[in-house]
């Protein structure tokens, strides 16, 4: 026989009772020297007790001539009737140099191993043997569960092992696990597959294990900071940006990470010069594996002064990641000052083995430090993990960076706006008024909304609301020139659709600049309202603006008909006026388009909402206000909000005398006369005096320069109004009268006599004004 071929064969109790010929060739032992013999007598050393139990495994027998034979055994047990082994067949093969497979195999970079049916091992390469940390000796013929940890890891490997025995067919997964042999978990790339004998059975399964741990992490690093471009800055906070940036740390990067600004980040400063030694820190954001973060030694919003050669100031100096580990004399400062500040965190910091701090630096300015911390994390902080930080630590402060500019324009649009919108509005007998401004909480910034309320003439006042496209200081510049030029305009006494032609001109004139380039930003909406008591007569017209929500007195609500007109900066087209006579007690609501304007709303619905909310009961006008600001602004509003409301009085007969003059100069002591009896039904003896002056030179100068029909009025207001109108448009001036000249001196005399004097046009000529102040009521 053949080499290859050599049989032997044992009963239960170990003794040979057979033994061929190949098995003689090869020990040397002849058929009558080994049958009969107990097979314990034959061999040059124990087996292993794996090999035992595998039935198979090497074997040193010793040669007949005394020297050591290595072999390669099989046993295949022979069953008796009970179907109990009453012996073993044993095939035995010469161990020989391993082949170019064999070698393949046992050198491969990867772990290689190969399990029999029942999940135990029968072969393991070099690699799978460093990762178990033991020989293969000791592995062969166990079982699988009983070379690992139970862990979860462990019994998916075991069910893979038996689901490609089962089917036959091969599995490939991923897993994050780790090894008896390694100090940490690693991620591992399986595949296996089904060995199959000639009939197709599957007779084992085996497997290769590549080590993909530098490629996953380097995976991770990229999740990680494709999550931070997602989730961080997403809102325009300095603070909720470092909260976010915590949340991306915390507990994939760090057991601990907290974010330290400059102080002058949180206000509205420049940057100072970078101070020697120590440096201020604000603590602004921080978070931990444990809720609540206790092992902090800084609470949010303190400030903590950092030592020079502490590794957050070194790291602000030097622009760069710094790293400290255990053992390093300013990592052992640093975690003995943490624990001195705040010892109640010590158990919190055990195990606290590796930190690093990474400057947040945007646009050349350094805002402040983030530092992570890792106790749980196995592994130290290495080089990889300072380029993350770094890349983590540019995205964060860009955003830090844009929501302190923000910030800071948002704090300057506000203050201008503040500035330039009206805060007590004058007090006057034509109208009850009540007013919110709401800045918008979006990213965009304020916007350049307005309103005001000018008193005008003849007890008259003007309402105005209006909206300037865009947000931010821009808008609320252009906001501030138009307000001043709303009210130069009505300090004129022009009608609203003129008004808001010279308003339209003047924006077209904004909106070019030096060279004549036109800049397609810059427009605005505006509403302008001009309310008379004595008429009770309210005269409004539009650029573009939502139109006014009237209530009158029996609780009916309803918007204003009127044309819109374009915005203003479109020129050239025309503004219509509208004119509608209002009672006692109406409610007009001028607002802007912020309040029933909204990506996710309908225009419409919301109109009906806040005529609805109109005619809601409430105390005082102001809670009216908020009442009709609960009920229709949108939750989270994208734009600013202005609400005027105005509620409507009129001027009795009882407080307005009128008379038609005569252009006769013979007729002016009548009037002088008339004026003063009317005074004194008034109980206004004292104001007699002046107002015989004024009414005297003012009915001169109209029945002199003037065309008839010419009439006088008196308004008893909060002040004391006489009015002269006649039918001359030509508007008259004050003029120093020299001193032979027999005229020139009668309006400077009102001038100097009464509180405030004018001309108005009006539609059949003008009217010239004056009023006199009048003592409060008791």
């Amino acid at each position: 026989m053949e080499q290859a071929s050599a049989t032997a064969v044992i009963n239960a109790r170990g003794i040979v009772t057979g033994w061929s010929d190949g098995a003689r060739t090869l020990t040397g032992y002849p058929a009558e020297e080994a049958v009969g013999r107990s097979v314990a007598a034959l061999l040059a050393e124990p087996p292993s007790t794996t090999a035992l139990a595998a039935l198979a495994g090497p074997l040193v027998l010793r040669h007949r001539d005394g020297t050591p034979l290595p072999l390669t055994v099989r046993a295949c047990p022979v069953l008796g009737a009970d179907g109990a082994p009453d012996g073993y067949v044993l095939t035995a093969a010469p161990v020989t140099a391993p082949s170019l497979a064999e070698q393949a195999f046992q050198q491969a970079s990867m772990s290689l191993s190969v399990f029999d049916t029942g999940q135990r091992y029968l072969r393991l390469n070099d690699v799978a043997c460093r990762v178990m940390g033991v020989p293969e000796d000791v592995l062969i013929g166990r079982f699988f569960p009983e070379s690992v940890e139970d862990a979860e890891h462990s019994h998916s490997f075991l069910n893979n092992l038996r689901l490609v025995a089962e089917t036959g067919r091969p599995v490939r997964y991923n897993s994050w696990a780790g090894a008896p042999a390694l100090n940490r978990e690693h991620a591992w790339s399986i595949e296996m597959w089904p060995l199959k004998d000639d009939s197709g059975g599957v007779t084992g399964v085996a497997l290769a294990a590549f080590d993909s741990t530098e490629q996953y992490l380097a995976q991770q690093r990229l999740a990680l900071l494709n999550e931070a471009a997602a989730g961080i800055g997403t809102t325009l906070d300095v603070v909720r940006t470092a909260e976010e940036l915590v949340e991306i740390l915390v507990p994939r990067y760090a057991d601990f990470a907290s974010v330290d600004l400059l102080p002058w980040v949180l206000g509205a400063d420049e940057p100072p010069p970078s101070p020697d030694g120590e440096i201020v820190l604000r603590r602004v954001a921080h978070g931990s594996v444990v809720e609540g973060t206790p092992g902090a030694a800084v609470r949010l919003g303190q400030t903590d002064v950092y030592e020079p050669s502490s590794p957050p100031v070194r790291a602000l100096r030097e622009g760069r990641a710094v790293r400290s580990q255990a053992g390093e004399p300013d990592f052992v400062r640093w975690v003995a000052d943490r624990n001195a500040r705040s010892p109640e965190g010590i158990p919190y910091r055990k195990g606290v083995h590796s930190m690093i701090a990474v400057p947040l630096r945007a646009r050349g300015t350094t805002l402040g430090v983030a530092v992570g911390v890792r106790m749980a994390h196995p592994d130290d902080y290495a080089a990889d993990d300072a380029v993350l930080a770094e890349e983590l630590a540019s995205r964060a402060a860009v955003c830090i960076d844009n929501a302190r500019r923000f910030a800071r324009e948002r704090s300057t649009a506000l203050a201008l706006q503040h500035s330039l919108l009206p805060r007590d509005l004058p007090g006057q007998a034509a109208v009850e008024v009540a007013h919110r401004y709401l800045p918008s909480g979006s990213l965009a910034g304020i916007g350049g909304d307005w309103f005001d309320v000018i008193p005008l003439s003849g007890s008259r006042v003007a309402l105005v609301v209006g909206d300037v496209v865009g947000h931010g200081i821009p808008s609320s510049a252009t906001m501030g020139r138009l307000c001043t030029a709303v009210r130069t305009l009505a300090d004129v006494d022009l009608p609203p659709d003129e008004l808001l032609t010279h308003l339209d001109d003047l924006v077209t004139h904004l909106a070019t600049d030096d060279t004549g380039d036109e800049v397609a930003e810059l427009g605005a909406t505006c509403l302008y309202a001009v309310y008379d008591p004595v008429s009770r007569r309210l005269a409004m017209a539009t650029a573009g603006h939502p139109p006014p929500a009237v209530v009158l007195p029996d609780g009916t609500a309803s918007l204003v008909p009127m044309t819109a007109g374009p915005p203003l900066g479109v020129g050239g087209l025309p503004f219509e006026a509208v004119e509608l006579e209002l009672p006692e007690g109406a409610t007009v609501a001028l607002y802007t388009d912020g309040l029933i304007e909204d990506r996710d709303r309908d225009v419409d619905h919301a109109t009906a909402e806040l005529c609805r909310a109109l005619t809601t009961s409430a105390e005082s006008l102001d809670a009216l206000c908020d009442a009709v600001l609960k009920a229709v602004m949108p939750d989270e509003p994208s734009d600013d909000v202005a609400l005027l409301l105005v509620r409507t009085r009129a001027l009795g007969a009882d407080r307005v005398a009128t008379w038609d003059i005569e252009p006769d100069p013979a007729h002016v002591a009548g009037a002088r006369q008339a004026a003063t009896e009317q005074l004194t039904a008034w109980g206004l003896d004292e104001e007699a005096f002046v107002t015989e002056l004024v009414v005297s030179e003012l009915v001169t100068n109209a029945i002199r320069y003037g065309e008839p029909p010419i009439q006088l009025r008196l308004i008893r207001d909060r002040a004391l109004i006489c009015e002269v109108s006649d039918a001359s448009s030509t508007s008259p001036h004050l003029r120093r009268a020299h001193a032979y000249d027999e005229g020139g001196r009668g309006l400077l005399l009102v001038a100097q006599l009464t509180q405030r004097w004018g001309s108005r046009q009006t539609g059949s000529g003008k009217t010239i004004w004056a009023e006199q102040p009048l003592p409060p009521p008791d």
